[in-house]
């Protein structure tokens, strides 16, 4: 590849991730800017993790909070791949030596049913290819000291993936209020966040929705089988070595995990 800022930021943040060592801003070391550059950062980092033999499980939205919008001066949700190395199950134990700063997030996960390949994906047919709904725990971590995001950093950074925790009881999106339900997180038994679906975008289906079509525009549509994650529901917080995390969403169940 050629050696441009887009390729030397794709291999800081590689490196940074792989020697769990933080750097500092890319936007500013490398001068990317703006959300094009960004995303051909965090695509060369893709393609690169693809060759290295990862598979894509599917792909989160950030940014879906109103108030983490306004902070970072944007009024629309970012994406990031996740990859099959990335899943766990509820119970699991989540790996600390492989993060390098984490926070810990709960998020309502949807089930891809069949391929929204759709050329107009209207809502309708939106959700008749969401097959289920899923509690799940967002582990992101950032490659850039401190968590001094900007939002081409966080971009460029795959949107701040870490890992993330599915629960294991899978519901009918048709059967949920998911605008309605509560959140309730705690970290070795004390509450530490508290929230609703109504925090993402409204609705987490919403934001689920604004990633399928902006899949779709890119021409790397949803397919069945792929996992989203579709945003936090209320505030995210710092994980420890030790730390024995419990979410649970009304209407969706619980999800358990040990930081190892």
């Amino acid at each position: 590849m050629t050696d441009t800022p887009i390729q030397q930021a794709a291999d800081a943040l590689y490196q940074s991730r792989r020697e769990r060592s933080p750097i500092a801003r890319v936007s500013e070391t490398f001068g990317i800017g703006g959300l094009e550059a960004a995303y051909a950062v965090a695509a060369a980092n893709t393609r690169r993790a693809l060759s290295d033999g990862r598979a894509i499980s599917g792909k989160k939205v950030g940014l879906t909070s109103k108030a983490v919008q306004a902070q970072l001066g944007v009024d629309l949700p970012d994406f990031g791949v996740l990859f099959a190395d990335m899943e766990f199950l509820s119970g699991s134990a989540i790996p600390f030596g492989s993060l390098i700063q984490p926070k810990a997030e709960g998020e309502v996960a949807f089930v891809i049913g069949r391929d929204l390949d759709d050329e107009s994906l209207t809502w309708g047919r939106f959700l008749r290819a969401v097959e289920f709904a899923l509690p799940a725990i967002e582990i992101v971590d950032s490659a850039i000291q401190d968590w001094k995001i900007t939002l081409v950093d966080t971009v460029a950074d795959n949107a701040s993936c870490g890992l993330y925790v599915l629960g294991t009881d899978p519901k009918r999106v048709s059967d949920l209020a998911l605008a309605d339900c509560a959140m309730r997180f705690a970290r070795n038994g004390e509450p530490v966040s508290a929230g609703n679906g109504a925090a993402c975008l409204g609705h987490p289906l919403h934001a689920a929705w604004w990633l399928a079509r902006t899949m779709t525009s890119m021409g790397e549509p949803l397919r069945a089988g792929d996992v989203v994650l579709s945003g936090a529901l209320g505030p995210m917080f710092k994980i420890v070595r030790g730390d024995a995390l419990h979410l649970e969403i009304e209407g969706l169940g619980q999800v358990r995990c040990h930081v190892d």
